[in-house]
Formats: structure tokens, C-alpha cells, sequence
């Protein structure tokens, strides 16, 4: 049974015996991560760890303009921080690097602000030539975390990762593809194909050995020892910047549509 265009919703699927398909739809929000929608992908992973499929694939759909809008901006008029530790959108990105097998992000389309970061937490990523990658916090003046920027720090270089951030442009499937950020690239209608390709060869190996690296390397990236001081001064730029009148500006703006005014206060 179809579900309403304005509902969002995460299904998955079991395609073969040790390779499952996640899927989560926001058709309305141009498939955009409400808290809800989070919830329930959260859920749903939850479920899938306890069957413990070796393999899943995950996405929004192929074909479509955008992949993900991002965080769910309608509701940062409730919330100045959505992705600070304990919210909806950095407790899937936890459980997707934690989940006991390969996550596989099937990327078609542009994918925005921190749908982007849901795509980096995945273990690895196929697109087609569709896919675009902008990290759009600057427009709205929202500071990023340090478990956010350490994702993209380990996954980029340096200087495209302050193009990222600061300039808000697209990073493409091609570019995607040379710093590493995509895994594979797929041709327009093969990208299902591809991602099952790669997952069918993840799902013959032995499932414990490759959770085992999986988990080793989550470990040592997260292994940032940070002075006390600089982790206080980190949280403190942060609540400035939730805090601030250009946060209140930029969110006006992208609702009304018209470009910020920014002050630096």
C-alpha cells in the first residue's frame, strides 16, 4: 500500500538472504530529516542490529532531484541546536557507525546540510552521476559540531573541507569520487545494480571479521584526545553562534525566502 506524499516514513526490506534495504521517504520535505522521520530510522536500525544482517543498503530513492534536503529547517524554530549530541539526527549517525555490519549509503540526487554527514557516517557510498554533496550550516549561520567536522575531517582534504563549510557549494559526483568520499559511481539507472554488486560481496565474507575492523576503526577514529580547555572553548563558540541574531536571521530568510542579512552579532 502506497503511503501520502505528505507523510515520512522508514521501510526496509530483506532483498537477499544477508543484505537488507532501508529506505526512508519525506516526499513533501523533499525527503528532509524531521525529527519523526530520525525517530523512526533509528528504530528501524535498532531492529535490523538485533537480526544482525551482515550488509544494508540505504537511501531515499532513485531518480529523484534530491536525495535529502537535510535537517528539517521548519523545526529549528523549536530547537537553536538540532544537532547537538542527544538529538534525533546525531543518535542515527551514532547508530549507524555503530551497527554490527556494512551500512551502504545508494546516493541519487543532491544531498544538503546533515544528510550530507548521514552519508559520511555510512561505511561506504555508491552514487550516480546525479549526486551532489553541500554542507549549507554557513547559510543559515548553525555552527557544526566537532564530532561532525572530525567525520569530514578523516574523510577529506583539509582545504575541501573549509570549501564545504565556508563557501556552501556543491562538492560533485565527480569530485565526490576523487577525494574518496564515494566509494563508486554509478552510470545513470545502474546505481541499484552497483550498490548490490558491492554488498553481495561484503555479504560472502565472514560477517564477525569485517564487524570486528569495522569497529576497530570507529574506535580509533574517535579516539581525539582534546585538552579540557579546548573542548570548553569549542562549546562556547558554539552557544555564541545558536545563540546569535544571525541565527535568528538566517532562519528568517530561508523562510521567507530572500537572502540573509548577516552582522556577525
Amino acid at each position: 500500500m502506497n503511503q501520502p506524499d505528505n507523510v515520512a516514513t522508514v521501510t526496509s526490506r530483506i532483498i537477499e538472504e544477508r543484505i537488507g534495504h532501508v529506505v526512508f521517504r519525506n516526499p513533501a520535505r523533499r525527503h528532509a530529516l524531521s525529527a519523526d522521520l530520525l525517530e523512526a530510522l533509528e528504530q528501524r536500525l535498532a531492529e535490523l542490529a538485533e537480526q544482525r544482517l551482515p550488509v544494508l543498503l540505504l537511501g531515499s530513492g532513485i531518480g529523484q532531484e534530491v536525495w535529502s534536503a537535510g535537517h528539517d529547517l521548519g523545526e529549528l524554530a523549536h530547537d537553536r541546536d538540532p544537532i547537538a549530541y542527544g538529538k534525533p539526527l546525531e543518535r542515527v549517525l551514532r547508530a549507524i557507525r555503530s551497527y554490527p555490519g556494512v551500512v551502504i549509503a545508494m546516493v541519487s540526487g543532491s544531498v544538503w546540510g546533515g544528510a550530507v554527514d548521514l552519508v559520511m557516517s555510512c561505511d561506504l557510498v555508491v552514487a550516480d552521476r546525479s549526486a551532489r554533496f553541500s554542507m549549507t550550516p554557513a547559510n543559515i549561520g548553525l555552527p557544526y559540531t566537532t564530532s561532525g567536522l572530525l567525520r569530514f575531517f578523516h574523510n577529506l582534504p583539509i582545504h575541501v573541507l573549509k570549501e564545504m563549510f565556508f563557501c556552501a557549494l556543491p562538492l560533485t559526483a565527480e569530485r565526490a569520487v576523487q577525494f574518496g568520499v564515494v566509494n563508486r559511481l554509478a552510470e545513470s539507472g545502474g546505481l541499484e545494480a552497483e550498490a548490490l554488486e558491492m554488498a553481495r560481496g561484503i555479504a560472502a565474507k565472514a560477517p564477525l571479521a569485517v564487524h570486528a575492523v569495522k569497529e576497530q576503526l570507529r574506535i580509533m577514529e574517535d579516539m581525539q584526545p582534546l585538552p579540557v580547555q579546548a573542548m570548553e572553548q569549542i562549546a562556547e563558540l558554539r552557544r555564541q553562534a545558536c545563540a546569535s541574531a544571525d541565527f535568528s536571521e538566517g532562519l528568517a530568510a530561508f523562510s521567507g525566502r530572500r537572502q540573509p542579512q548577516f552582522r556577525g552579532v
